[in-house]
């Protein structure tokens, strides 16, 4: 009972916004006010508790996220700071994955920005209740009510307005609470005390006005509050308390609040919000998975009562206690010493110490239960996404899935000992980060390393050359195109060693198909010229979303074999066989992406036949097809958002004409000019200094993954041109 009553304090919360919209000053002031810090620390003079890294200080932004632990009347906060770039959107997901509710940040200048609308929608995902803070009222410029109305279209979120600001820009002084219809005067200094007076005539009217629009929305979700709407009855506060509780809990409703964190000024009412709306672990569904032995589904609820199981959505190495996983613990309970079951690895490792993390300090604790965010040591297999979990009950829960990388940079390192040190470094950093990727080019031998965008690059590479001490030669960033095709096309692979005593012998037919963004609902049968009804087996129902097609995570696998004419136990190879040649195509040599492949027909030899002989029949009959469907390069397009001053909004317009980028939309908020583009990647390296140049210092901009696009002829032949040099050492 007591563990109940304890997790019922509980908040796993994350704070999450657009770059610069001041998240992490949000998550300082509570520390401050919560008493986990003494001194306030700001973003601009690099001193933040959250933004420990150097970079993150040296920057001004967020690069990983940080988690820890405080308190705020009688309730344990576990906050984790999420980064605002686009380039850093995998620490967001894997963050939301774990999360029982958030604290969506928007700037009350500049709005609902486009991550902004990344992360909404990583939310909406993971069903992670919201409650949301515009900040920054104090900027001139800020507007209150338009933030609130962009949040009702662009994120579709029935917001509730729980707060009015009193005043904006340098007059912004406190805040209405509709819900105590109360007014909340805030001092100038530290923000430590505020106080709490009647609703002036002045602005009556219009808190009145909101106060009734707020039991009307809440009337759609308790027949309590509409009788008393109805007749006219007084709705008392702990009513809609609870009714606002229960509306976010089950992701109904957005509470709205407002403030400036920088000056201090609405981050306790925040806090009082953050424990009365946002849900404990107790209320939100229970974990669900699937028995890896049975393949039944099943669900753990958050009890010391049920069998032990936790998602490890991070890993850290560190220098002095090496590799930390980080963990959400679903169900159940874990000790130190005790032993605990990785599933996709199919092992048992022994738990050596558990921290509650603060940021990059740690308190290390005995043990850890259901609900609770912890750091374990110990675990040398587990990597991000498993499921750790009680060996005699074990339990697989949804792993993450994260997007792939857009860019590379070619690194070489100085001499061999050197090599050998930086191979270390890249392992342990594609560990702590899944969107970082390490491969080597077949032709030259050359180390590539690929992230999100440029930004992301560029961090990786300062840890690896200042942090690591690894002295290397890094390239120019480059764009990692993907390879389509126009049309269908059959293709044959035959492959046949002779060479005394057992052969080898495999024969694949097989047609490939591009997948469009018109195609919905996938059956196998659909898509057969030749066959009219597909094996049971093979057949699916899989939903194939826009989104998906566009990133280039498509592809499908068909086994359209009749009457036998290759056993069933060689289909995986012929697969395996297809995904390996797609690693490469025939373009240029990179991978293919969006294709349906349909296997048709072959043939096999009793004796000879293999897994090996099939698996190269298998790339050879890829490549044939391939060839004949007119292969063509896809390059990546961003969305990009520029903000600058409005006296340059003509040459920046000029600018992005000439990168041909296609103009969404045009804002004017504040003395600002605010254009969505959609642009080619390659055509924005360097565009931060050129941006520089053409605003004095004063513009910014950021980009995410939008889609893999076509790449024009005359595009095509240079790109081509570019690699064939390069290989040829030219």
């Amino acid at each position: 009972m007591k563990k109940e009553v304890f997790l019922q304090k509980v908040r796993n919360i994350g704070i999450f916004a657009h770059i610069d919209a001041g998240k992490t000053t949000i998550s300082e002031r509570i520390l401050y006010y919560t008493g986990k810090i003494h001194k306030m620390g700001e973003v601009h003079e690099g001193t933040t508790t959250m933004d420990w890294m150097p970079q993150e200080r040296e920057r001004g932004v967020t690069i990983t996220a940080a988690a820890i632990t405080c308190f705020w009347k009688d309730h344990r906060i576990n906050i984790i700071d999420t980064p605002g770039h686009v380039d850093f959107t995998a620490e967001v997901e894997r963050s939301l994955r774990v999360l029982d509710g958030a604290v969506a940040v928007f700037s009350g200048v500049e709005g609902v920005e486009p991550q902004s609308e990344t992360v909404w929608n990583q939310a909406n995902r993971h069903n992670v209740s919201r409650i949301a803070f515009i900040n920054k009222m104090d900027r001139e410029g800020a507007d209150y009510k338009a933030v609130v109305e962009e949040m009702e279209k662009k994120l579709n979120a029935h917001v509730l307005v729980l707060q009015l600001p009193i005043g904006t820009g340098s007059k912004f002084s406190g805040a209405i609470d509709i819900v105590s219809f109360k007014e909340l005067l805030f001092d100038e200094e530290a923000g430590e005390g505020y106080k709490i007076t009647d609703i002036s005539e002045k602005h009556k009217a219009r808190a009145l006005k909101y106060r009734e629009l707020l039991i009307e929305k809440l009337a759609e979700v308790s027949d309590e509050i509409m009788h008393k709407f109805v007749h006219g009855e007084k709705v008392e506060e702990q009513l809609l308390q609870e009714t606002i509780r229960k509306a976010t809990i089950k992701d109904k409703m957005v509470p709205v609040l407002c403030g400036t964190a920088l000056k201090n000024k609405g981050v306790q009412p925040l806090l009082d919000a953050i424990v009365k709306y946002l849900p404990s672990p107790l209320d939100v569904p229970p974990v669900t998975g699937k028995n890896p032995v049975s393949g039944q589904e099943e669900e753990r609820k958050a009890s010391v009562d049920e069998p032990f199981s936790a998602l490890a959505f991070k890993i850290v190495t560190d220098p002095f206690t090496g590799r930390l996983t980080y963990i959400r613990i679903y169900s159940g309970q874990i000790e130190v010493g005790q032993k605990i079951y990785d599933v996709a690895k199919g092992k048992a490792e022994k738990i050596q110490r558990i921290f509650l993390m603060h940021a990059n300090k740690r308190e290390e604790i005995k043990e850890a239960s259901a609900g609770e965010i912890v750091v374990v040591v110990g675990l040398q297999a587990t990597t991000t996404g498993d499921t750790v979990c009680d060996e005699e009950h074990p339990i697989i829960l949804e792993r993450l899935t994260f997007p792939e990388p857009v860019i590379f940079v070619r690194i070489e390192p100085a001499n061999k000992q050197e090599g050998e040190k930086m191979q270390q470094v890249l392992r342990k950093l594609e560990e702590e980060d899944p969107t970082f990727k390490v491969s080597q080019d077949q032709e030259t031998g050359q180390t590539i390393i690929s992230g999100m965008g440029e930004f992301h690059l560029l961090v990786i590479t300062q840890r690896i050359l200042e942090e690591f001490k690894v002295n290397a030669n890094v390239g120019k960033p480059q764009v990692t195109y993907r390879e389509n095709i126009n049309v269908e096309a059959e293709g044959e692979g035959k492959y046949i060693r002779q060479s005394g005593g057992r052969g080898q012998y495999g024969h694949v037919l097989l047609r490939i198909e591009p997948i469009t963004f018109s195609e919905k609902h996938l059956d196998a049968s659909s898509h057969t010229k030749d066959h009219k009804k597909t094996s049971k087996t093979h057949k699916t129902d899989k939903v194939i979303s826009e989104e998906d097609i566009r990133a280039g995570k498509t592809f499908e696998f068909i086994n359209d074999i009749k009457y036998g004419t290759i056993p069933s136990n060689f289909i995986s190879s012929i697969e395996d066989g297809v995904k390996d040649a797609m690693r490469s195509g025939i373009v240029a040599g990179y991978p293919v992406i969006n294709v349906r492949i349909i296997l048709t027909d072959g043939s096999y030899h009793e004796v000879d036949s293999s897994d090996v002989a099939f698996h190269i029949a298998a790339s050879m009959a890829f490549k044939d097809a391939m060839a004949k469907a007119k292969p063509h390069l896809l390059e990546p397009f961003m969305k990009a958002e520029v903000v600058a001053p409005e006296e340059y909004m003509g040459e920046i317009l000029a600018d992005l004409n000439v990168k041909k980028a296609e103009i969404n939309e045009i804002k004017h908020r504040g003395g600002l000019i605010i254009i969505t583009v959609s642009v080619a990647l390659a055509e924005m390296f360097g565009y931060a200094t050129t941006l520089r140049s053409l605003t004095k210092g004063r513009g910014s901009y950021i980009m995410e993954f939008s889609k893999y696009g076509k790449v024009s002829a005359q595009k095509e032949k240079q790109i081509l041109h570019v690699n064939n040099n390069s290989q040829n050492g030219g």
